[in-house]
């Protein structure tokens, strides 16, 4: 106890709130091309997934936008033959406050799309569905590793040794 009586507090850090204030669909595109060209018997696809996150900082305090994009190729397995296309941005509008400045990029590219991803997975897999194929059902991402390799990408681009050399 101090001489006042109080006990003297440790300094904590402020609290890490964060809520999806809005989500949407910025742009969505899917291109059925077997069905443009017809389909020759029993077809396996062969599905590649690209993904790029971005983020910035919106007008008002402590809002930020976090925009997931998604490339999705399906061909032909063992032919070049594109079965279907479909990109998607998806984003989300998030209030982000207590995050220290120097955590607060990896915070918006790793733990907000976190938070997104389980409705962008719904909607490639409803939009594959009515596309006239099987669901596709997304694996998780792992967002961590997305970030580490942009990271370790962009030093590489600028010449300096990874920080975990």
């Amino acid at each position: 106890m101090s001489e006042n009586g109080a006990n003297p507090q440790p300094q904590q850090a402020p609290q890490v709130q964060m809520r999806i204030l809005g989500q949407y669909v910025r742009d969505l595109s899917f291109e059925n091309v077997m069905a443009q060209r017809g389909a020759a018997g029993e077809v396996q696809p062969d599905v590649s997934v690209q993904v790029n996150l971005d983020a910035k900082k919106r007008q008002a305090d402590d809002q930020y936008e976090v925009v997931i994009k998604l490339k999705v190729e399906s061909k032909a397995k063992g032919m070049s033959d594109v079965l279907f296309l479909l990109e998607i941005e998806y984003v989300g509008v998030f209030f982000v406050q207590g995050v220290p400045e120097d955590q607060l990029h990896p915070f918006l590219l790793i733990e907000c799309p976190r938070q997104l991803f389980p409705f962008l997975r719904r909607i490639v897999s409803d939009v594959t569905r009515d596309g006239g194929y099987p669901p596709l059902n997304l694996d998780n991402i792992d967002f961590v590793a997305i970030y580490r390799n942009e990271l370790a990408r962009r030093q590489a681009a600028n010449g300096e040794q990874p920080a975990d050399a």
